[in-house]
């Protein structure tokens, strides 16, 4: 049976779309005998049409991805886009780098390991960009002293 005239002034009645009117698979027959609004609003009354629940969007995945991201999981090769220097800039990797060498040499000179001279000649290299790392300056200063 054709009801798409009642589903038409169902959901006119209801105020939704017609693919959100719910129709009782049993009262069909009643449903397809009513022919103005009036009806239909009296068989929505019964609870024999009905107006379904909007569907949602479940965020729970997103959100689970969302916490392991924020512990540092799904950051392997595959799912990174850009040049390394694109995700760490050079410049932050300098600034980084330097602010720990220039660390080092400052609590060296303060427990007099080594004295101004070798500090400022250190000092000097390391603005050169001649140390990689802290570890670096210190074999560094291990050879100095051998």
């Amino acid at each position: 049976m054709d009801l798409r005239i009642q589903r038409k002034l169902a959901s006119e009645v209801l105020k939704c779309g017609k693919n959100r009117v719910w129709f009782d698979p049993e009262a069909l027959e009643d449903i397809s005998t009513a022919s103005t609004k009036q009806d239909i609003r009296e068989l929505i009354e019964k609870g024999v049409i009905k107006r379904k629940a909007i569907k949602g969007i479940c965020r729970s995945r997103i959100n689970q991805m969302r916490l392991k991201k924020r512990k540092g999981r799904r950051s392997g090769h595959g799912s990174r886009k850009g040049k390394k220097t694109a995700r760490m800039p050079r410049k932050r990797l300098w600034v980084i780098r330097i602010r720990a060498i220039r660390r080092r040499l400052k609590e060296l000179k303060t427990s007099g390991q080594i004295d101004t001279r070798t500090y400022r000649m250190l000092y000097r290299k390391a603005k050169g960009g001649e140390f990689r790392s802290v570890a670096h300056l210190n074999a560094f200063i291990q050879e100095i002293k051998r």
